[in-house]
């Protein structure tokens, strides 16, 4: 099954996740009056992303399939250091496994 955004045609495989990076003004580090807060303020956080496809899941050790919990469309906070950085379209994106992802924001 096939579970992506419209404009992407890339599926991860197994209970990976492929995620967008939120911008400036999405993760709310742009103030109202235009100031951007640098990174450097809350370089130890975790990152935030927006999952734009997510593979089937992974079996467990009886060949039964666990089913993704993170959906298209999904804001998520995910660990710094887990991702893989990868390039389609020129656009940069993260795929990593869904247990680096630590919640999503609701």
């Amino acid at each position: 099954m096939k579970k992506t955004s419209k404009s992407l045609d890339v599926v991860p495989l197994g209970d990976r996740v492929l995620l967008r990076l939120l911008t400036e003004e999405e993760m709310g580090r742009r103030t109202l009056s235009g100031i951007i807060i640098p990174e450097t303020v809350d370089k130890e956080k975790p990152e935030q992303g927006m999952v734009v496809a997510v593979g089937e899941g992974k079996y467990d050790d009886n060949g039964k399939l666990i089913p993704m919990r993170v959906h298209v469309g999904d804001r998520v906070v995910f660990s710094k250091y887990a991702p893989n950085e990868i390039k389609l379209d020129g656009q940069e994106y993260f795929i990593l496994d869904e247990s680096s992802i630590l919640a999503v924001i609701k």
